[in-house]
């Protein structure tokens, strides 16, 4: 050791002791965020619970998962919602079939093709007007075009064509965040080897992103299943259950609801609560295969 070093002074410790005012904010700062946590949690504990407490001895029956209301009135007792069942899967499933490859091939084309040019940027523009649209709004616009201009009927396919234009935006916005994260590197090793532009976006950029695609396809799909206003003016009820999306009445759980909540009875309100809780119930079962799905195509790494 030299004498500059016993000259050197000593330096702190880089470990220092916290002074009790940063302890206090820190106990605030946890206290106001549990609060907030709290605030927000408690409206939705309250309403499942309310729900479930009204409706749940429905979905115990086993007629309510195999019978329709055909034959029976409001204030008789009985049937099921089998056929609103099939109504709800039908039309969301046919807005899927339409919107998803739609909404992808455009967040493909923003992402890969576009980036700042002018249609890139006006079909941004076009989604997010799109993503504000209240459903009232789309169906509004279905119906004057589908109903009044084609002279076409109301029906379960017309439903499907208001919700594709709820489910666009959000599948645009969800694939478009998730292959924008998708790393540069990817793109250029595979350019490198001399592999084509629109070979390397469907072998690695998409199957990268895959699993959130996936997830964010499910979730939108979960979301319009539930709209009202679609049903309620593009389609009539139907107590029987209607296999022709394409013509004739057809039911959904959202109709069932609003249809039984109008006879102003204990049973057509039993059976709104017992609806709210399958509807609940299909949307939970949604988003759990949305989750296992991701997790199998999820890029696998060490």
């Amino acid at each position: 050791m030299t004498t500059t070093d016993l000259q050197r002074p000593a330096t702190a410790p880089a470990f220092q002791q916290i002074s009790s005012g940063r302890k206090a904010k820190n106990l605030t700062a946890t206290v106001l965020v549990g609060a907030a946590f709290v605030i927000a949690v408690a409206p939705l504990v309250w309403l499942l619970w309310t729900v479930l407490e009204k409706g749940f001895v429905h979905i115990l029956n086993a007629d309510w998962w195999q019978k329709s209301m055909a034959g029976l009135t409001s204030r008789q007792p009985g049937g099921g919602v089998y056929h609103a069942i099939y109504g709800t899967l039908i039309q969301g499933l046919i807005c899927a079939v339409i919107a998803v490859p739609i909404a992808i091939m455009v967040a493909i084309y923003l992402v890969e093709y576009g980036r700042n040019g002018r249609l890139a940027k006006a079909i941004t523009f076009t989604v997010d007007i799109l993503s504000g649209v209240p459903s009232i709004v789309a169906a509004l616009f279905i119906y004057a075009l589908w109903v009044t201009t084609f002279g076409l009927p109301r029906s379960g396919f017309a439903v499907s064509l208001a919700l594709v234009m709820l489910m666009i935006p959000v599948v645009v916005r969800t694939t478009e965040e998730l292959l924008k994260i998708v790393p540069d590197e990817l793109r250029e090793a595979s350019y490198a080897l001399g592999i084509p532009k629109w070979k390397t976006i469907a072998k690695i950029v998409v199957p990268t992103a895959l699993s959130g695609i996936i997830t964010g396809i499910m979730l939108a799909v979960a979301r319009v299943m539930g709209e009202t206003a679609p049903v309620l003016i593009l389609v009539g009820y139907a107590q029987f259950i209607n296999y022709d999306p394409f013509g004739g009445n057809m039911a959904s759980l959202p109709l069932f609801m609003n249809t039984e909540r109008l006879s102003i009875n204990d049973i057509g309100e039993a059976r709104v609560w017992g609806a709210a809780v399958t509807l609940i119930l299909i949307i939970t079962v949604i988003n759990l295969l949305a989750t296992v799905i991701s997790r199998l195509t999820a890029v696998k790494t060490k």
